[in-house]
């Protein structure tokens, strides 16, 4: 009798054991239909024996091998390391590289599928592009790790794409990631500018299952030699992978926030490295992580130092008050004076703030009540359009209040700006401007996307309002004016990353001015003009930037300097979350005791969102300067993690967490 071992998507450490029934064709990597407790459930064969722990009688039948070509070595070891990097069961990590079999409505933040924008035309390489791509040749069928960083509109997407086509003219695929389903349509032309040639296709969570299927089926069987995705198409088996490109690595899109919490940037590393082949990294703004590798000589940066085009020059970045002379609804004076002139010679301008709705709360102006979601630790945001009040956490929505539910009074004040209550704002103070909002309430509808998109680039629109969806990978040339509000929100931010992110979003929104030969201006409104984030956005100075960043993350031993893993519990009631992190405090301790490895083990406290959608929330913090130690005793104290009293508590490890909040 033929026993398939079966690796199955479930938060179980085990393969399971079926009978396969005569004249089923299987192999290890094979793609089944299996039953397990009264449901259908897709898996991969890990093994195929002829004995098994289980009794005849107990075992299942396998119910059909899929139709689908069995995954391969390459992709099986790469599964692996994942489950065994991040953690988590082989099958959850197998799960990520099987495509969707069934079918299902499409998700409603899908990529857009209109027509591609015209085509664009190639500039011709400047000397330092031309050493990037050659480079990056001359690595091939070696591992070689590249860092690009340029500055924005330096090009860096004309060398990866250079690159690319001689990777494929070699007979090779190429595979590039992207950290937003939004920036795959404009690539997806560029890619078909630069290599007309090549079958090139797109892999996310946009398209219906049916067409993820078919791409995928194109991919594994090499008839695609160019495949763009976003995170999930790390997985994607490539039969004659030749070259990865990650393009924006620092961007915390590519970290998977549920589920099996892999990271694709590193992933991606990880599959160049295994397959011996040649990995570009792509960005203006380089997470800490890469820039640190380049600085230990891990990685080699191909720097791009100027603008692609020679008639561009690099905006001219001014920091302004948020309040004085002229402020009024949240707009400075030299702002305000700024899109007036814009508007007046006839070019375009974006006003960015990075918060959608109305106002991010309503507070009554006699006792201060505040409207707060009941299933969050947070505030409802107000919105107009619909008239609502939302949580942003976890959706819940209520109608607007008519009066305070505390005092009664109805004069409740609308408190800060977002991105609906500025496009009020300016519709008002310039009634002639075609005005624009763009962010995820505006662009829900399929299509929605392309057609602003398309609307800007033919100058139909004046003054765009909107939040980081804009902030890159767009290039309209008539775009000469950003203006940024609320940029010192960041600077409160709990988060240890905040202002390396803020750095990055800032340069990213502001390289949006000035990209072709007409002169570029990036107003941020700010009440901390001397620090180090806005002075080296006002120099363009990013190494010097992050290079004191770094020596401030080993003062206090942070990432990257240190390696961390994030043990999340959550709970409906708080007891419950307490009582769990206390039994895996004290376990964790009773380890390091036992343990001649360095790891650091933190208290318990509340998440900073504590309550979220009905669960409360806490969490833990293991840490150690060397990576292996993490991962042993992580490995060993997840064993622990499993016991009471953790019965009733939903509980995510994190390893190599995006933040601590």
């Amino acid at each position: 009798m033929t026993i398939a071992r079966v690796a199955l998507p479930v938060a179980l450490d085990r393969s399971f054991d079926y009978w396969a029934p005569e004249g089923l064709a299987l192999t290890r990597g094979s793609i089944v239909r299996v039953q397990l407790a009264r449901r259908s459930i897709i898996g991969v064969v890990v093994a195929v024996t002829s004995e098994s722990a289980v009794t005849r009688e107990l075992l299942q039948p396998i119910d059909e091998v899929v139709s689908l070509p069995p995954l391969p070595d390459d992709v099986l070891a790469l599964c692996e390391f994942v489950a065994g990097y991040y953690q988590q069961p082989l099958g959850m990590a197998l799960g990520l590289a099987v495509p969707p079999l069934g079918v299902r409505r499409a998700l409603r933040a899908r990529a857009e599928t209109a027509e591609p924008p015209p085509p664009i035309a190639e500039t011709p390489l400047n000397d330092d592009q031309k050493a990037a791509v050659d480079a990056i040749r001359a690595a091939a069928g070696t591992f070689a790790a590249f860092l690009l960083q340029g500055v924005t509109g330096s090009g860096k997407t004309d060398v990866f794409l250079a690159a690319a086509g001689t990777a494929i003219a070699r007979g090779g695929q190429v595979l590039l990631l992207v950290p937003e389903i939004n920036l795959t349509p404009q690539l997806e032309a560029r890619v078909h500018n630069a290599l007309p040639r090549a079958q090139a296709v797109t892999l996310h969570s946009g398209l219906s299952d049916g067409e993820r299927r078919a791409h995928w089926n194109a991919a594994s069987t090499g008839a695609a030699q160019f495949v763009l995705g976003t995170r999930l198409a790390v997985f994607c088996t490539l039969p004659r992978l030749a070259l990865v490109v990650v393009d924006e690595e620092h961007d915390t899109s590519y970290k998977q926030q549920d589920g099996v919490h892999y990271h694709a940037r590193d992933v991606a590393v990880w599959r160049a490295r295994s397959r011996n082949i040649p990995i570009v990294l792509s960005s203006a703004t380089p997470s800490l992580e890469s820039f640190a590798r380049t600085r230990a000589e891990r990685y080699r940066r191909l720097l791009l130092p100027r603008r692609a085009d020679p008639r561009a020059k690099l905006p001219r970045i001014s920091l302004v008050p948020n309040r004085g002379e002229g402020a009024r609804d949240g707009i400075s004076g030299p702002l305000w004076h700024a899109i007036g002139a814009c508007l007046a010679r006839g070019e375009q301008a974006l006003v960015f703030v990075n918060r959608r709705g109305y106002a991010p709360s309503l507070k009554c102006s006699a006792c201060g009540w505040q409207a707060d979601c009941p299933r969050c630790s947070a505030r409802l945001t107000m919105h107009r359009d619909p008239p609502g009040m939302q949580c942003h956490h976890c959706g819940h929505q209520e109608a607007l209040s008519r009066a305070c539910p505390k005092c009664g009074n109805v004069d409740l004040l609308p408190q800060g700006y977002g991105t609906q209550r500025l496009e009020r704002t300016l519709t008002q103070a310039f009634p002639h401007a075609r005005i624009m909002r763009v962010d995820r309430d505006s662009t829900r509808t399929k299509g929605a996307f392309a057609a602003m998109r398309t609307q800007v680039a033919e100058q139909a629109i004046d003054l765009l309002v909107g939040t980081q969806m804009l902030a890159k990978g767009h290039d309209f040339p008539r775009l000469t004016l950003v203006g940024v509000l609320g940029a010192d929100n960041a600077l409160y931010s709990a988060d240890f990353r905040a202002t390396e992110r803020l750095a990055a979003l800032l340069t990213q929104v502001g390289g949006r001015a000035g990209r072709a030969d007409l002169a570029g201006a990036v107003i941020v409104q700010t009440d901390f003009p001397a620090h180090p984030v806005f002075t080296a956005l006002e120099t363009h100075d990013y190494d010097r930037f992050a290079s004191d960043l770094l020596l401030e993350r080993e003062a206090a031993q942070l990432p990257p300097v240190t390696h961390a893993a994030l043990l999340l519990a959550e709970a409906h009631r708080r007891a419950d979350v307490d009582a769990f992190l206390h039994h895996a405090h004290a376990a964790a301790c009773a380890l390091v005791e036992k343990s001649t490895d360095a790891v650091t083990v933190y208290s318990p406290v509340p998440a900073v969102l504590a309550r979220r959608a009905g669960f409360e929330r806490g969490q833990l913090v293991v840490q150690s300067a060397n990576r292996a130690n993490l991962q042993r005793f992580v490995a060993r104290w997840r064993e622990a993690l499993v016991a009471p009293p953790g019965k009733r508590v939903r509980v995510s490890l994190d390893i190599d967490p995006a933040s601590f909040c």
